[in-house]
Formats: structure tokens, C-alpha cells, sequence
């Protein structure tokens, strides 16, 4: 699980900005605080990366960037139908004790598109729909002889979890259809100081870099 949640969280920061170079993507993914609910650490990103270009999923780029020797970052066609099929599988499927992949998978929403972001939402909220029901409501220790006290009322926590998770759901499928939530690019501007801008600017830089040269090579470090 936890390394599934690492490489769609790889994937995803590699298209959204590509082509992105590891420092970069580094400090995205730790403002998205990812070290304290994926379990994602500055090493395991580099790693990462370089299992990217081994599995055939990204492609590096050395590059000589003004006075700096930077590794620059790109998905294939293969990775990103592998991004694709993680995040869409990572909307889908619910797992009651274990969020951490739709965690990952809704920062990237907007990705999806408004259209097939409801689609995939409301495939969730039947799924979770059918979740909620195996877990006990009260805390009757009569109506299930075979569980112990105790770990009732932690299955009762379990339950309370998944179904705040299907009021929020609802309100943010009725938020999208209304139109209150916006995933296009024109429904959130960034602050003027947002490290977003300059990743625009390397972006536009490396796109030009890489132009002038001869197809990348792979590598499995930064």
C-alpha cells in the first residue's frame, strides 16, 4: 500500500509540472506534507524517481542549468497510463482503514477532469455506501456476542470514520455538480509568491534545454 501511494504521488507531481527536476519535485510533495500521512520521506523521493526511469515509467535528463548539473524528469506513454490506472484506482476503492491513497489521489483531482473527477467520486460513494453497513452503529454488546467490549467501540470508531468520510463525500459531489467546486485551471489562482511560478519558468527552460539534445538516458539516481 504504502509504496503504491509513493509512486502515484511520484507520477503525479512528474506530470503536473514535467519536465520537473528531483529538488523540485521534492519540495512539492513535502508541502503537501506527505512525510506525515504517506509516510514519504525526502529519500524515498529520489529512490522513487530513479525506479520511475528503471521501470520504464519517466525518463532523466542531465542537464547543465546555468552554473548547476540538474536531473530533469519526464513521464513515457507507459507511465502515464500507469498514473492513469493508480489514480483512478485510488478514487475507486474504498478501504475503510486505509486512506492514504485517496488522500493522494484527491490532491490530484483536478488531473481528472470535472466530468470523469464526479464519475469516479460517485463510483466511491456507492462503494463506501455498501461499506458502512458491516460496521455496528451502537455499542450493543448483545447484538455481537463474539466481540469483545472493547473492540466494539473500536469498530464503532471505524464506522463513525466512514461515514463522516460519506457526509464529506456528498457534499463535495453536490459541490462539483453545482458548479461551487471548480477543477479547471480558472478556479484557483496562485498567490504571486508561489514557487509554482518559477516551476513555470524552469519548465518552459527545460522544455527548450532538452530540444537542443539527444533523446535521455536512464539513470536510477538523481
Amino acid at each position: 500500500m504504502a509504496a503504491t501511494t509513493t509512486r502515484l504521488l511520484l507520477l503525479g507531481a512528474v506530470a503536473l509540472f514535467e519536465p520537473v527536476n528531483g529538488y523540485q519535485i521534492r519540495r512539492e510533495l513535502m508541502s503537501w506534507q506527505v512525510d506525515q500521512w504517506a509516510n514519504v520521506n525526502p529519500g524515498s523521493i529520489y529512490h522513487g524517481l530513479g525506479g520511475l526511469v528503471t521501470d520504464g515509467l519517466a525518463v532523466r535528463h542531465d542537464l547543465t542549468d546555468g552554473a548547476r548539473d540538474v536531473a530533469v524528469y519526464e513521464l513515457t506513454d507507459g507511465g502515464r497510463a500507469e498514473f492513469d490506472r493508480l489514480l483512478t484506482d485510488a478514487v475507486v476503492t474504498v478501504n475503510v482503514f486505509d486512506r492514504r491513497e485517496f488522500h493522494a489521489a484527491f490532491g490530484m483531482l483536478p488531473m481528472l477532469g470535472q466530468e470523469k473527477a464526479l464519475e469516479l467520486l460517485a463510483h466511491r460513494r456507492r462503494a463506501l455506501d455498501a461499506a458502512v453497513i458491516e460496521f455496528p452503529v451502537d455499542g450493543r454488546a448483545e447484538d455481537h456476542p463474539h466481540v469483545p467490549p472493547h473492540a466494539l467501540r473500536g469498530l464503532q470508531l471505524w464506522g463513525a470514520e466512514a461515514r463522516a468520510e460519506l457526509l464529506w463525500l456528498n457534499g463535495v459531489i453536490e459541490d462539483l455538480r453545482s458548479g461551487r467546486l471548480d477543477l479547471s485551471s480558472e478556479g484557483w489562482t496562485p498567490p504571486a509568491d508561489d514557487p509554482g511560478h518559477q516551476m513555470t519558468a524552469d519548465r518552459d527552460r527545460y522544455r527548450e534545454m532538452i530540444g537542443q539534445r539527444q533523446p535521455a538516458r536512464n539513470a536510477t539516481s538523481q
